[in-house]
């Protein structure tokens, strides 16, 4: 139960067992002390063996890997007995999707420290001569062949990695950057579970923390935290007044233009931003952006962290030479005080590039995700997720320009990616499976659209509360796709599903709420019901003129469908 816990980060099971899982590290810590310390410069090296069957799909990239590094993240059994672990593996039963593997693994004392040890002495079966190794233990694969000639079993040729080995450095010092360093324990664990989605478990560890800590700075950290998880589970409401609490307490303690306290306003103005309240978002990233002005060099990071905020907000406004002009900004600072391949800097790439499509530049949009791409395969790994974000505007730039089948390659790209570096319920996956239904629908192949945004929406309820906004969004796209097919009922139940999470979960004036009434009297006016048509375009009339300006292309479509739909009445 808890290797399969963290095999597929079960939040809930290793925070129930976090006590045994430190004392069974420590533990075998201590053994390979006792058995290899004194002998570290001296010890020969030796084989271990696991024998175990591996799903088709598994086998298959671990042989497109070979040469490449490799992790069971999970307390791995070997055994110094060979025919012992052949015992383990599967045998030639009907399932073709399972291979038989045996698992062959050097170790050289001398040159690791991974902490592995011989428990032989104190398991309840000596005979099987077990070595336990500590969790992520990392192995290089050498070669993978079938056994003595037997293609029904696979020898793979695993080496234990040395510590001096310069690719495991690299990707070793890129995990530690992006696994919260600043933190400790299980508030380092709550940042970990946020990140993977597992937003139920990280918040009651959160509220935990709030009860427990001492002091009011380390207080202050948990309420933002919680309203980052707030903000996720799309309670936005709830996450404005979190970042509200973590503010004043960092005002109680700071000066007004400490960095938390810009962190604050930040955190603000993204839920602000989530809400639709485009004006206060960008009230919220200004007020950041003056107080990072005054405290920091006019070239940090942080500061070009602020005009992308800027950018942002304007781009939901729907001005888009203002964003661009604050993304290039952004760019320009980083360029200054980062290098050159810095994955900050790939990401003001990219926003120039969603600026550029958003103007209809397509060209200098896809020119912009490539420049992205091309720096994030210098300095991130190549199954980094912010790279599958890239495939991502790199597709949907091919997309703008009407080429739908490279459109349909980048997202397949980018989900391969996620699939590979994320759970498989995480809410980027679905976004992926969204954008793969978009290019069939662009593409004319309806039926494989409303698979591929069933399966985006099946992924969400499973990682979101049911009236999360984004949940909101796949009901939409499968209506959008019924209504391409001529099922205009099932398109009308989805939309009218879609409008019913958004009324719950967003702002009665928010642009997605207008965008279901247009999306209604969209499949109202298929049905060749115009009179009813009129009534929905004119509700998505009178909130998109709320809070958009009176030039945003969303406002000027609305307004044309029903200008459409009266003249069939």
């Amino acid at each position: 139960m808890l290797n399969r816990a963290l095999r597929v980060m079960d939040g809930e099971v290793i925070t129930l067992m976090g006590f045994f899982i430190s004392d069974l590290h420590r533990h075998i810590e201590e053994l390979h002390k006792l058995q290899f310390g004194d002998a570290s410069t001296t010890a020969k090296c030796f084989s271990v063996y696991r024998g175990q069957g591996l799903m088709k799909k598994d086998f298959d990239q671990l042989v497109a890997t070979k040469a490449g590094l490799m992790s069971f993240n999970n307390f791995l059994s070997t055994s110094e007995n060979r025919n012992a672990s052949l015992m383990f593996t599967p045998g030639n039963g009907k399932n073709s999707d399972v291979i038989s593997v045996l698992f062959v693994i050097t170790i050289d004392p001398k040159q690791s420290t991974a902490s592995f040890a011989s428990v032989r002495h104190i398991s309840q079966f000596p005979e099987e001569e077990e070595v336990l190794f500590s969790m992520h233990s990392i192995f290089r694969i050498r070669d993978v062949k079938p056994m003595d000639g037997n293609e029904k079993v696979y020898e793979v040729a695993l080496s234990l990695t040395s510590d001096n080995d310069k690719e495991l450095m690299v990707l070793t010092e890129q995990i530690r950057k992006e696994s919260f360093p600043n933190a400790e324990g299980w508030s380092r664990l709550s940042l970990v579970l946020a990140d993977i989605a597992q937003l139920d478990i990280a918040e009651r560890i959160c509220r935990v923390l709030i009860d427990e800590t001492p002091s009011e700075d380390s207080a202050t950290h948990v309420y933002n935290r919680l309203g980052k998880i707030k903000r996720q589970k799309g309670e936005y409401e709830e996450a404005i007044t979190l970042f509200r609490k973590s503010l004043e307490l960092h005002l109680m303690s700071s000066s007004q233009n400490h960095q938390d306290v810009a962190g604050s306003y930040n955190n603000i103005g993204a839920a602000y931003s989530d809400m639709g309240d485009y004006p206060k978002a960008l009230s919220s990233h200004e007020q950041a952006l003056k107080i990072r002005q005054q405290s920091l060099p006019r070239n940090h990071p942080d500061v070009a962290g602020s005009y992308n905020n800027i950018g942002n907000a304007y781009s939901d406004m729907g001005d888009y030479p203002k964003a661009l002009s604050s993304y290039e900004q952004a760019l320009k600072i980083q360029l200054q005080s980062l290098p050159p391949n810095h994955p900050d800097v790939a990401s003001s790439y990219n926003n120039i590039g969603n600026a550029y499509s958003d103007m209809g530049d397509y060209p200098k949009a896809l020119s912009s995700h490539e420049q992205a791409l091309k720096i994030q395969l210098q300095s991130l790994p190549p199954n980094h997720p912010d790279v599958a974000s890239s495939y991502n505007n790199i597709g949907t730039a091919y997309s703008d320009m009407g080429d739908y089948p490279k459109a349909l390659s980048s997202y397949e790209q980018a989900l391969k990616i996620r699939q590979q570096s994320l759970p498989p319920n995480h809410p980027d996956v679905a976004s992926s499976y969204n954008n793969i239904g978009n290019a069939y629908r662009n593409m004319g192949d309806y039926p494989k659209a409303l698979s591929s945004h069933e399966q985006a929406l099946k992924i969400k309820l499973q990682s979101l509360p049911p009236n999360h906004p984004d949940v909101a969004s796949s009901y939409n796209n499968i209506g959008n796709a019924y209504s391409d097919m001529g099922d205009y009922p099932k398109a009308l139940s989805s939309h009218e599903q879609a409008l019913k999470i958004r009324q719950q979960s967003l702002p009665p004036n928010h642009p997605d709420v207008a965008s279901s009434y247009n999306n209604i009297g969209n499949t109202y006016s298929d049905m060749g019901d115009q009179r009813t048509a009129v009534l929905f375009y004119t509700n998505a009339v009178q909130i998109a003129q709320k809070v958009l300006p009176s030039t945003h292309p969303h406002l000027q479509l609305i307004k044309r469908n029903l200008e459409r739909a009266k003249q069939n009445l």
